[in-house]
């Protein structure tokens, strides 16, 4: 008798286990949250995720770095015809060859916060007011204005000139 209550105690066991992992796998069905208690104070959803990070707008060597003062931005050895991308979603604010020293030039509106510049262009492919989005083309490196093929690429924060590298890394958003 004794080893017939032993193993029916040990199924018992057995049943009981195994409904506590048969319990703690199966997902729950959704749960719609609790409506707020009244004169609570109710949450803000929470912020949308931070932008995605600059990518480099071309893929050559950095020829020269920025220094805040001879060098507001970086150069980027490339070939005629390279394509120069653009570093993060924006619009174009600015396509033109009138300032000096930039030769053929397009300017994107990030955001209230950044605009990014790239000179001596080949070819551009935009237009102002167009929207343009991360690593789409939108010019082809060339030299004008210039004294050989490359990119010179600005990051302007609310204006300021700013080291890009830091932005094109990663390291700062």
């Amino acid at each position: 008798m004794q080893t017939n209550t032993h193993v029916l105690r040990a199924g018992l066991m057995a049943a009981a286990v195994a409904s506590l992992v048969a319990c703690s796998t199966t997902p729950l069905p959704p749960q719609r949250p609790l409506p707020a208690p009244p004169g609570a104070a109710v949450r803000p959803p929470p912020p949308p995720p931070a932008p995605a990070a600059f990518i480099r707008p071309a893929a050559g060597a950095t020829l020269s770095r920025f220094d805040g003062r001879a060098n507001k931005g970086l150069d980027i050895a490339g070939s005629l015809g390279d394509p120069i991308l653009a570093v993060a979603d924006g619009r174009v604010v600015y396509v033109g060859g009138e300032l000096r020293g930039y030769g053929n030039m397009v300017i994107v509106k990030h955001n209230d916060t950044f605009l990014s510049a790239y000179a001596h262009a080949q070819q551009i492919l935009v237009k102002e007011k167009d929207v343009v989005r991360q690593g789409q083309k939108i010019a082809e490196m060339g030299s004008s204005g210039a004294d050989r093929v490359k990119l010179h690429f600005e990051l302007r924060k609310q204006g300021v000139a700013v080291d890009p590298e830091p932005y094109l890394s990663g390291q700062l958003r």
